[in-house]
């Protein structure tokens, strides 16, 4: 039996390395945004020149007809508009990488000595933000679909605070996230607005390509009828204690649920629904980038 070959990440010692000052990651950004030459970021024109006075600068002639526009490489990125240095960037994103269940706020702020615990939380949620600009195709072979909920429990809360609700779909401090992925491929996951037939099939049409070898969920009344549109659609039941049926299993979507809830429980502690779409978007990111070795690359190009 083969065992499976390890990624080896940048580490610390390799990034420090590569990254001695700001001018090598403004070099860096440059390589990855732009590679192949230059673009404005206004009009996407080649025929920009790099302003000699001023380091990291272009100039676009096309832009206007009596200005031309000037661009830094960080125009249009996530690092633009703020005071922190590049190489701060940088280190944050290696750190949020690095973290299988990822990093909060918090240590950011501890770890880099930053003013205020605001700056740390405002730059983590713009990487996530970039993190979850990736590009999308259809789910393909075989693909597990599965929702979960993430959050805390009513039960918990104070006892004047409780809704005494019952059931994970009715808790006002749990979210839906609905998610499917492709065996041995990439997951897709998003954040629930409600938990019905609608939304859940929706979801499964957009993502899941309608020609698989096999589409796999569990008995909830929101996948019943997805045989009408992916044809090798099976079930398994897991109310009546079934979890496999030979091929048929939602396990490996389940192990992505698991990462993300001991993130959330063991990191964040506390995600509200309004930023819950970003911290999605950064575990799909670092699941679907894995086997990567490159995975601080794509980041960078993503932000």
């Amino acid at each position: 039996m083969g065992t499976s070959k390890r990624i080896h990440q940048m580490t610390v010692p390799q990034w420090e390395k590569a990254f001695p000052d700001d001018d090598a990651c403004m070099a860096y950004l440059a390589k990855h945004r732009w590679p192949n030459a230059v673009h404005c970021p206004r009009c996407g024109s080649d025929k920009v020149f790099e302003l000699q006075t001023m380091a990291w600068k272009w100039e676009c002639m096309d832009c206007g007809k009596s200005t031309s526009y000037r661009f830094s490489v960080l125009v249009g990125t996530v690092f633009e508009n703020t005071n922190v240095g590049l190489r701060t960037w940088f280190r944050v994103i290696h750190r949020m990488l690095v973290s299988k269940k990822g990093v909060s706020a918090h240590q950011i702020y501890r770890e880099m000595g930053f003013g205020s615990y605001r700056t740390a939380w405002s730059m983590c949620h713009r990487v996530r933000a970039g993190l979850a600009n990736e590009e999308f195709r259809k789910l393909m072979g075989i693909v597990e679909v599965d929702e979960t909920y993430i959050g805390g429990k009513d039960k918990n809360r104070h006892w004047h605070k409780r809704t005494h609700s019952t059931g994970a779909s009715n808790d006002p401090l749990k979210f839906a996230v609905i998610g499917a992925v492709e065996r041995k491929g990439n997951v897709v996951a998003r954040v629930l607005d409600k938990v019905n037939i609608a939304t859940m099939q929706g979801f499964v049409k957009e993502v899941v390509a309608t020609d698989v070898s096999l589409l796999s969920t569990d008995a909830a009344r929101g996948y019943w009828r997805l045989n009408e549109t992916h044809e090798n659609h099976a079930m398994v039941d897991h109310g009546s204690g079934q979890y496999v049926v030979g091929a048929i299993h939602t396990n490996t979507i389940e192990g992505f649920w698991s990462l993300v809830k001991r993130g959330v429980v063991g990191t964040y502690h506390k995600v509200s629904r309004k930023y819950l779409p970003l911290y999605v978007a950064e575990f799909q990111f670092r699941y679907n980038n894995r086997t990567n070795e490159d995975i601080f690359g794509e980041a960078i190009r993503g932000c």
